[in-house]
């Protein structure tokens, strides 16, 4: 939580409070003052020695109140202090928003003045002391507010002994630095709260740690007004109790997503104004009730894991108060009601990724005080942007967001009308035609997305008059012809995102360098040639920058004085030679993500290690770098230098990578033994790659942690010895790959144990005994989908920016047919494969495949229960040592000669081979005969399944022979290469989108 929302939070908290219980009010109608008492002067003047006078306060109301504070005058008269008026005694001590600096502990003079009644320390910077235990010596506090002030550690118990409080704030207590939580509570600290104080009205406990179960006896403080406990790690069940407290008017638990529950029945007596719930696991349905609570005006419901289902009840338009709603998130369904648009007040409305289908209600129209309206991300049916004709006549719309919602058409001209307008985004749609000239009239606009949707033409020349654009993104579309060089006129720009479109030209960089407000640039993927001249020290500190495919040949010069790069994106260019060490060194401490894969870069200009503070991704992969591995330092999560020249064993800090996720060496010369430290280099590890390198000796055991791994690839080495047990502990494992190594070992019958285990390649080894039970216990394998993604970890990192895009890994394999290498860059999830080729498995291919849906065996001879597969399109058992007779029947019928071919012991009515008399011409042997097979052979044999749609697509491999499937299960066609001269490409990793936010994470 940013720390002017946890302020603007705390603020409201109060005003919500002095509503009814203005701070000493009592006082206002007296005409004469008590003197202040001499020990208590002498206390607070000690109290103000301690404190720096600093600029660690915010709000229009800030001062530093302590700086009137002097003996010569009397301390009732003090800035921020009130008495008794009869006993002279300080009972406030209102020192909010005051530019304290300093820390504060148990032996502070503040507690002796010891008849305060209101104790306001807010909003001031307490240097992360602990609040102090003798807190709870002030026994007649009714007031006690400590948010925002940077305390921290254990809230201390005797806080819950100050039985007259009647508001209670420790929200907010964040790093100033870091926005870390810096309080937490004991779990049991929330209930004896509940026990003790029971005259609370305010109570806001807002980003205290308590990791607590909310107490049923909160719903007896029947005085309550305010309860906020956001981002306080809640869980269990919410009393639904609490919702009807009689006198609450706020209740707010925003962002426990541990804490679920139900929405109770809503009473019409109930005095609520505000119920903010988002980033919680309710579930139910949204009672009907709702329009009971006339007085509520803020409903917020909006989480990515919010649980309530059903319809939105119609009931939801009878809210005569209700100014802001937002049911984002939820898991509503059916039409949106039409009655919402009987909502008179209603300034906000915010439906984001719910299920509603049908059309946005025309009723909306009559929502004349709309400001913000966001109806995005839903299933909606398909529609021209023409039907929402009443949008445009919504006079104060301010923002506009309609995104992902199937609309088509083009731009209406009557979009000008909306003079107001701040903020429009049609992102994600299906619109066509090119920008209409009206939008100039949005004279007030400053963020404009366009983003992925169909819309072509130049850029038109007048939207350079749109001075107060702060957001351009125009991102994939089909924009054509070049950037204008007028765009520098634009000199509010901060954001220009023009990725993927058909731009093409050269482009001077210096031109947009002349936007002085730029921190993000994106011309990516287009057809662009871009230059630069420019290393003036004044440019814009860009934070993201994407040039890739730009035909730059060499790095930008202005980036020498760039010092606040996050995100830089480089690849695909023809940059040679050496990396420069001020690619990194200029912004070592704010670099997140590095992207120079995919030129031609043979070294580091310097030996240096990559070690930004905060380094996330880096990809120096398919380059031709050479010599040990550039050092990356530990909060790195994806490393990939795939596809070069680097040389040498992996180095020691290889196991300092804790929170690595992915971590790809693939296609080098590395050699040596793997460390031991590999099993154990991160629990986030989900891809470990280092195939085509010639590492050696035993495999360690591996990922005796790693819960996470999904994809793990050590094939093309020299690796000897047994596989390590310990991957039966990695039930998220999809893919296995230990191609074309040494390793001698009998079959690893306990990978079948793996749920999500879909492609496990075994190949060119020496493994042997395969037991039948292998393929039974190979659930992943069993089941069908018709899932046509492909097998991949995305690259995002927890925490980014938006206007990048970090990309896919791919997962990928290679096939060998009569010495063809072919790779497949992707592979599709409704794939599922077994390559145990060319290893010393002997007798039979197994009867028990036909539980791989329903697939019987194959053995020397051909099983008659292989004809019972009425889905099998394509069979290909040619050049092996099958021997019998071809059963005859249902698809089986249908396969010609080639089918068989190569096999001199098989015979058949349609193959060129007829079966002699003592054979059965049938093709249908007997059960002994099917039973009693297998003389021993070596056997080269893969399976490959492809569920599709309800049936099932099966290919079936045995020796050399190879399937001829549609390639249209991957993306492209294969790429074939001879074997085996030269490795081929490993991965292909230029899915680029990323996810959309409004701007920045921070």
């Amino acid at each position: 939580m940013a720390r002017s929302s946890c302020f603007c939070m705390s603020i409201n908290l109060l005003f919500l409070y002095l509503w009814s219980h203005p701070i000493g009010a009592h006082n206002l109608s007296r005409s004469v003052k008590p003197l202040c008492l001499e020990n208590e002067i002498s206390a607070l003047l000690q109290f103000k020695e301690r404190y720096d006078i600093a600029n660690v306060s915010r709000g229009p109301l800030a001062r530093p109140k302590t700086l009137s504070w002097n003996k010569g005058r009397d301390c009732c008269s003090w800035d921020g202090i009130e008495c008794d008026e009869n006993t002279g005694h300080v009972i406030i001590l209102n020192l909010r928003s005051s530019f304290l600096y300093g820390s504060i502990d148990s032996n502070s003079t503040l507690f002796q003045l010891a008849h305060l009644e209101k104790l306001d320390l807010s909003n001031n910077h307490f240097n992360y002391s602990q609040i102090p235990s003798r807190i709870g010596d002030l026994l007649r506090l009714t007031y006690l507010n400590v948010s925002y002030s940077v305390f921290s550690g254990r809230v201390p118990s005797e806080i819950f002994k100050l039985t007259r409080l009647v508001y209670l704030d420790l929200c907010c207590n964040l790093d100033p630095y870091t926005s870390t939580r810096l309080l937490e509570m004991q779990p049991l600290g929330l209930r004896s709260l509940a026990q003790n104080l029971t005259s609370l009205e305010v109570l806001s406990l807002g980003v205290v740690a308590m990791s607590a179960k909310v107490p049923n006896t909160l719903a007896n403080l029947s005085s309550l007004r305010v309860l906020q406990m956001d981002v306080c790690d809640l869980h269990g069940v919410f009393p639904s109790a609490i919702f009807n407290l009689p006198k609450l008017i706020y209740l707010g638990v925003a962002d426990n997503k541990a804490l679920i529950g139900q929405l109770p029945y809503f009473n019409s007596s109930s005095p609520l104004k505000q119920l903010r719930v988002p980033g919680t696991s309710f579930s139910g349905k949204l009672p009907a009730s709702i329009g009971n609570l006339r007085s509520l005006e803020f409903l917020d419901l909006n989480s990515e894991t919010c649980n309530l289902t059903g319809s939105l009840p119609a009931s939801i338009g009878k809210l005569p108060s209700l100014s802001y709603l937002d049911i984002s998130g939820c898991q509503f369904s059916g039409s949106l009601p039409s009655s919402i648009g009987h909502l008179p007040s209603l300034s906000h409305l915010i439906i984001i990724g719910c299920n509603f289908s049908g059309s946005i209600p025309a009723s909306f129209a009559n929502l004349s005080n709309l400001e913000y309206l966001s109806v995005s991300m839903s299933p909606f049916t398909a529609q021209t942007i023409s039907y929402l004709s009443w949008i445009w006549k919504i006079k104060k719309l301010a923002s506009l967001y309609l995104q992902k919602i199937n609309l088509y058409g083009e731009i209406p001209p009557s979009i000008g009308n909306l003079s107001q307008l701040v903020e429009l985004s049609f992102l994600g749609n299906q619109l066509s035609g090119t920008i209409p000239s009206q939008l100039r009239n949005l004279t007030r606009l400053t963020t404009l997305y366009l983003r992925s949707n169909q819309l072509s033409g130049y850029i038109p020349s007048w939207l350079m008059s749109m001075t107060r654009l702060v957001i351009l993104d125009l991102a994939i579309n089909n924009f054509h012809g070049e950037i204008p060089s007028s765009i520098s006129q634009l000199q509010n720009l901060q954001v220009l995102f023009l990725v993927k479109n058909k731009f093409s030209g050269t482009v001077e960089l210096d031109n947009f360098l002349k936007l002085k407000q730029l921190m993000v640039l994106q011309l990516s993927f287009n057809k662009l040639s871009c230059h630069t001249s420019s290393t003036n020290v004044n440019l814009p500190q860009l934070r993201v920058l994407g040039l890739a495919s730009c035909n730059l040949s060499e790095f930008p010069a202005f980036l020498q004085n760039q010092e606040s790069m996050h995100w830089l994106d480089l690849s695909n260019n023809n940059i040679r030679g050496e990396m420069p060490f001020w690619v990194l060194n200029g912004s070592s401490n704010s670099m997140e993500y590095l992207n120079l894969s995919h030129n031609f870069l043979t070294g580091l200009d310097r030996y240096y290690s990559i070690n930004p503070l905060h380094m996330y991704t880096i990809d120096l992969s398919h380059n031709m770098l050479q010599g040990p591995r550039p050092e990356a330092s530990s909060p790195i999560m994806f490393y990939i230098v795939s596809n070069n020249r680097l040389t040498g064993a992996l180095p020691p800090w290889i196991c300092n990578l804790r929170l690595v996720i992915t971590l790809d060496l693939s296609s080098n010369d590395l050699i040596g033994v793997l460390p031991v430290c590999l099993g154990n280099i991160s629990e986030s590890l989900m891809i470990l790659n280092l195939k085509g390198n010639n590492f050696c000796g035993n495999i360690p055991e591996l990922l005796v942690r790693g819960t996470r791994l999904m994809m793990l690839d050590l094939s093309d080495n020299q690796l000897q010895g047994n596989l390590p047990r310990s991957l039966a502990n990695c039930k998220m494992l999809e893919f296995i790959n230990f191609a074309n190594n040494l390793i001698v070992d009998s079959f690893p019958s306990w990978l079948g144990s793996l749920p999500e285990l879909r492609v496990l390649i075994l190949r060119s080894n020496k493994f042997h005994h395969l037991p039948v039970e292998f393929f039974h216990s190979l659930n992943g394998m069993k089941s069908e989908t018709g899932n046509f993604t492909y097998m991949h970890k995305n690259l995002l990192p927890r925490w980014y920016f938006s206007f990048t895009y970090y990309g896919n890994y791919n997962f990928s394999m290679t096939m060998i047919y009569k010495g063809l290498v072919l790779y497949y860059p992707k592979i599709s999830k409704a794939l599922t494969v077994i390559d145990l080729s060319s290893n010393l498995f002997e007798g039979e291919i197994l009867g028990a495949i036909g539980d791989l849906k329903g697939l019987q065996g194959l053995t020397s001879r051909i099983p008659q229960k292989l004809t019972e597969l009425g889905f099998l399109s394509v069979l290909n058992m040619s050049y092996n040592n099958l021997t019998g007779s071809v059963p005859r029947g249902k698809q089986f019928d249908t396969f010609s000669n080639d089918s068989f071919k190569g096999n001199s012991g098989l015979c058949g009515e349609f193959i060129s081979t007829k079966c002699q008399d003592s054979e059965d011409k049938s093709g249908q042997p007997s059960t002994h005969q099917e039973e009693g097979l297998g003389s021993p052979i070596e056997l080269d044999w893969k399976i490959v399944l492809l569920g599709y749609g309800s049936g099932l697509v099966i290919g079936v491999v045995i020796g050399n022979a190879f399937i001829s499937w549609k390639h249209d299960w991957f993306e492209g066609n294969a790429r074939r290469r001879r074997r085996p001269s030269q490795k081929p490409p490993r991965r292909g990793r230029n899915s680029w989108f990323g996810k959309f936010f409004n701007f920045y994470r921070y």
